[in-house]
């Protein structure tokens, strides 16, 4: 029979530890915990397997599990010596999801269950503080409405708001044991009002509630939501923790605190955390008091009066750092730390990887191999390649004048300037529309997930740095600002103010990660410095990857930021967005509007010298690098004249009457352009393109060479082939006026002649056109379009709904169809090796940055990968990864 409970604490482990796949990460380092002697509370761990049970059988539980869950209950009950229900000296519980990878704030969780109208009594005589067990009742009842019951959350903090008001209280923790007893029996009566039953009294059926419930928001929407946008698999599921209740609120003895062993922010190797005395741990992340801090030294810095933990418990700090370091050589990683104290008996509750930023990553990951703690292969393998995208874009100017409005906490670094707006689906409707915006809230809850996501930045009145707001936005790269007390938001009028100061949503606003500065209007930027650790670990990566890595570029300023960031070429130059210029799109339109080849070819005759420029200057940047360059492949209606005054120009300069000009552009439309008279076929056709193509390519190389004495390696690729005979013709038209330029020269380059494959017939013919093509480039944007019939400019409008609903395990126009346009792929390159073995292999489509396309062409054994300018780096640090891997 298939076991699915896990026992773990008071000298008994029922086996599982580091088995995040089955007993889900929290449960796995519980039980890792207990393990080496730390003190934790005694429970056990339902596992991620029962989860897709629950889900697949109607979301219900077996006997069996029934019968393993009383067990587990038995054992806590045997190591505290409390009995669950008991009306005299009553077990409490917390009940916790915990999933196999990290998942802040996304799923529900319920603490002090066991309470009813009995056992509190209890709790208040074995206490001995009636305040303590009415406060932690009044909790149990709110949090379980919310999770279990689903009732409006918003009513039960309504009320408390009244009762504080009523009394003129501004904290909780000026209500009296009476305060917080006839609070119950309004949330009571909440509960009947609003579920039409009275709150459940039996403590067994509320823990099965609470079980179903966590187990129920595996599948909540922004859990969802988090799961696609971090690639996690829908199957995974979730383990479900049930723990002995220790508490944080029994007192200035105890309190509950959230740490790290180093800075997630930038990665110092310092302890760092947040704490608050005579309080229970969702008054930390949940932002509702602004914390203290955990060490002297961040005091200090922050300029705070209350005490530190160091300060006001030196003999617990002394035991907590030691138990940091313990944990952090065990796990061999910095370490994300949940811990309570009881009346001066530290708990640990939680230890996992801390989520960190990109800046942390690296430093954390390049210290710890300098300290001999991981291996440097290792140090690579831990940086997530994707996060580098944090590190590579613009910073404040630090000498920019800015109008500081408030000061908050430096939750996440980075910067953004954008609108004001004041609720998650505005924030997203207005970044659909274009804006940038930055989401200003009192305080961030995990139904903000999307308008987080879709902001350029996340601003909130209050929250530390451990908060919902700050945690999420680090894991997202997005820069926080949390805490700003002075920030008084009025979410309904859509404004907020800082005493007299009043920003309205519109309004535009600028926040400073780095520092926590909330600025008015925009501050401009500067370029982010790749060097210390950032570049001793792409040094190590450079050393480990066997992929070379390229950059889809093709400006100047694009091939000089490519070989900044480590480029090792150009994989892909789209010549198209060169015609664009509106220098140029006369000549263009011109030329395509010709009905003869003579006039193609004065209209071509214009475009060559400016042709010959844009390569030349690319070539210059790129001296003794390859560049791949593709001919122009778009379909021409794309440049065609729309308005009148575009007509009337382009026939001034062609010298024909307006009438002709339209009778033609109406000959030249298409019902499907992107299938249609485009890449290949437009040099089948008009063999002139390709030809004043190819003269630019050539003369700018040898242009280059002469100056430099570092001779480009032009790379000529034919778009769009289908057939080895296209590819025939158009290396025929490159050859020769290759030859022709180097006889008019005198001197000659070395080159190549090879197609992109984005077609799934020219995937399967590879054998035959590689007879010609002496290197492919995978363009894996429409090898994509082509193969799944899906158009990526209108895919947006379903495949959510498709990832969603497990047809694509993510959006194929980011992450590589591996299962389908991965076989086109590979089957492409086996068949283009046994025909040509030296065949040069590449991919050039989006998916170029993506780490898992790059691992599936690590492992189809292409030569590199080609990506946007700003991926380079990741790129590169996930080839490295993929050669390690295999």
């Amino acid at each position: 029979m298939t076991q699915y409970v896990y026992r773990f604490g008071g000298g008994v482990s029922d086996g599982g530890q580091g088995n995040k796949n089955l007993l889900g990460g929290k449960g796995a380092n519980l039980d890792g915990m207990a393990s080496i002697g730390l003190p934790v509370p005694p429970g056990f761990t339902i596992t991620t397997e029962m989860c897709t049970r629950y889900y697949e059988e109607g979301e219900t539980f077996p006997d069996s599990v029934k019968a393993e869950v009383a067990n587990g209950i038995a054992h806590i009950e045997a190591v505290t010596g409390k009995v669950f229900g008991d009306a005299a000296d009553p077990l409490l519980v917390s009940v916790r999801s915990g999933a196999r990878v990290s998942m802040p704030g996304m799923m529900d969780t319920v603490l002090n269950l066991g309470l009813n109208d009995e056992t509190v009594k209890g709790l208040a005589e074995t206490s001995g503080d009636a305040r303590f067990a009415w406060d932690s009742y009044r909790r149990f009842i709110q949090m379980y409405s919310d999770v279990v019951l689903e009732l409006d959350h918003g009513a039960f903090e309504e009320a408390l708001e009244i009762a504080k008001e009523d009394k003129g209280f501004h904290l909780d923790t000026q209500m009296s044991a009476e305060d917080w007893q006839a609070l119950v029996g309004e949330y009571k009566a909440l509960v009947e009002q609003q579920w039409g039953k009275p709150f459940p009294q039996d403590v067994h059926a509320q823990l099965w509630g609470a079980v179903g419930a966590v187990f129920g928001s595996w599948q909540s929407e922004r859990a969802k939501v988090y799961r696609r946008l971090n690639d996690i698999p829908g199957d995974w599921g979730t383990a479900v923790n049930v723990q002995a209740m220790v508490f944080g609120n029994m007192g200035d003895t105890s309190a509950t605190g959230v740490a790290f062993t180093r800075d997630p922010a930038t990665g110092e190797r310092a302890y760092y955390g947040e704490f608050l005395i005579n309080a229970q741990g969702e008054d930390v992340v949940a932002g509702i008091r602004t914390p203290q801090y955990l060490t002297r030294a961040a005091r200090e810095r922050a300029g705070a009066k209350p005490l530190s933990m160091e300060e006001a418990m030196p003999e617990t700090f002394t035991e907590l750092a030691r138990v940091f370091d313990l944990l952090e050589t065990h796990y061999r990683d910095m370490q994300d730390i949940e811990f309570t104290v009881q009346q001066g008996k530290l708990w640990m509750l939680q230890t996992r990887s801390g989520k960190r930023t990109a800046k942390a990553a690296l430093r954390i990951a390049v210290d710890m191999a300098n300290e001999e703690l991981i291996t440097r292969d290792e140090a690579i393998a831990r940086v997530d390649p994707a996060a580098l995208d944090q590190l590579l874009h613009p910073t404040l100017d630090p000498n920019a004048p800015r109008d500081v409005l408030a000061k908050g906490l430096p939750a996440s670094p980075g910067a953004a300037s954008g609108i004001a707006v004041f609720d998650s689906d505005t924030a997203e409707k207005r970044a659909e529309m274009g804006d940038a915006v930055i989401l200003v809230r009192t305080e961030t809850s995990p139904e903000d997930i999307h308008g987080m996501h879709a902001a350029k930045g996340i601003l909130t009145a209050r929250g530390g740095m451990t908060s919902h707001a700050a945690v999420v936005a680090r894991g997202m790269g997005r820069p926080c600002v949390s805490g700003v007390g002075t920030l008084a938001i009025d979410a309904k009028a859509k404004l907020m103010r800082v005493g007299t100061r009043e920003v309205k949503e519109g309004d535009i606003i600028t926040i400073d990660g780095a520092s926590g500065e909330v600025m008015l209007g925009s501050v401009p930027t500067v370029q982010p410095e790749l060097a210390g650790d950032f570049g001793t670990l792409m040094e190590w990566a450079d050393k480990v990857r066997r992929l070379k890595v390229r950059a889809n570029a093709e400006t100047p300023l694009d091939c000089r930021t490519a070989r900044e960031f480590g480029a090792e070429g150009v994989g892909l130059c789209r010549t198209e967005h060169m015609f664009f210029d509106a220098g140029r799109i006369t000549a263009v339109r011109q030329m395509i509007l010709a009905d003869s080849e003579a006039g193609r070819r004065a209209a071509l005759d214009k475009l060559l010298p400016e042709q010959r420029k844009d390569f030349t200057e690319i070539f210059e940047v790129m001296a003794g690098l390859p560049v791949t360059i593709r001919l122009l492949d778009p379909p021409l209606h794309e440049f065609l004249p729309h308005e009148e005054a575009e007509f009337a120009e382009v026939a001034a300069a062609a010298d024909v009457s307006i009438d002709t000009l339209k009778r033609r552009a109406a000959e030249l439309h298409e019902f499907n352009p992107m299938l249609g008279h485009r890449g290949c076929r437009l040099g089948v056709t008009y063999p002139e393109i390709y030809e004043m193509q190819a003269r630019a390519i050539f003369e700018a190389a040898l242009d280059v060479a002469g100056k430099s004495g570092s001779a480009p390696i032009p790379e000529v690729m034919i778009p769009l082939v289908a057939t080895k005979r296209e590819l025939e013709l158009m290396k025929a038209i490159v050859d020769k006026t290759a030859q022709a330029v180097f006889v008019e020269r005198g001197a000659s380059v070395d080159y190549l002649v090879g197609t992109m494959i984005e077609l799934p017939r020219a995937a399967l013919m590879a054998g035959e056109i590689a007879e010609v093509g002496e290197f492919f480039s995978f363009g894996t944007n429409d090898l994509t379009q082509t193969t799944l019939g899906v158009s990526r400019d209108d895919a947006g409008r379903f495949l959510t709904t498709y990832v969603d609903k497990g047809i694509f395990a993510r959006d194929p126009f980011v992450s590589l169809d591996i299962e389908g346009v991965g076989q086109l792929i590979a089957l492409a390159a086996e068949r283009g090796r046994a025909t040509r073995p030296d065949i040069k292999l590449g991919i050039c489509g989006e998916h170029g940055g993506d780490p898992a396309s790059i691992a599936f062409c690590e492992k189809t054994g292409l030569d590199y990968v080609s990506a946007s300018p700003y991926r380079v780096p990741i790129a590169r640090l996930a080839a490295a990864q993929a050669a390690l891997k295999a």
